[in-house]
């Protein structure tokens, strides 16, 4: 229902000026600045482009990740005098300046093992002293 002069009523629409295409202000904007593509420069006469070379060889490197290693986390028992030598090696790597921890010692352990010949092992495991299955039982 259109709105009609009555005294003392107020009309719901405000009287506003048509709007134009020129009169809006992303209108405005767009006249005011035209947009542009991006333009490649050149590179710099005397440098040939090597720093981008270096920064695609960076990032191709950076792309290329070696897959991760799965960890497993596992528990071993052995006497107390093996353990002391960790802790020993432990302290004379720290003093060298080598920061290390008990579980890099094992890997490096291991990676030692690995490198044995079988016969040299198995002299290796038969000169261990024998330790009971599972776990300890607790001192009361």
């Amino acid at each position: 229902m259109p709105a009609t002069s009555t005294a003392g009523a107020k009309t719901s629409r405000k009287a506003t000026a048509p709007r134009t295409a020129g009169t809006t202000r992303k209108a405005a904007a767009a006249k005011a600045v035209p947009r542009t593509e991006p333009v490649d420069l050149p590179a710099p006469a005397g440098k040939k482009g090597k720093g981008l070379e270096k920064r695609a060889e960076k990032e191709k490197l950076a792309k290329v990740k070696p897959p991760k290693i799965k960890l497993v986390r596992d528990s071993f028992t052995m006497p107390e005098t093996e353990y002391a030598v960790l802790g020993e090696v432990k302290k004379e790597c720290l003093k060298a300046g080598i920061a290390v921890k008990k579980s890099e010692l094992l890997r490096v352990g291991v990676s030692l093992v690995r490198k044995l010949d079988i016969n040299a092992l198995a002299n290796l495991v038969a000169a261990l002293p024998v330790l009971k299955a599972g776990r300890p039982k607790k001192d009361k």
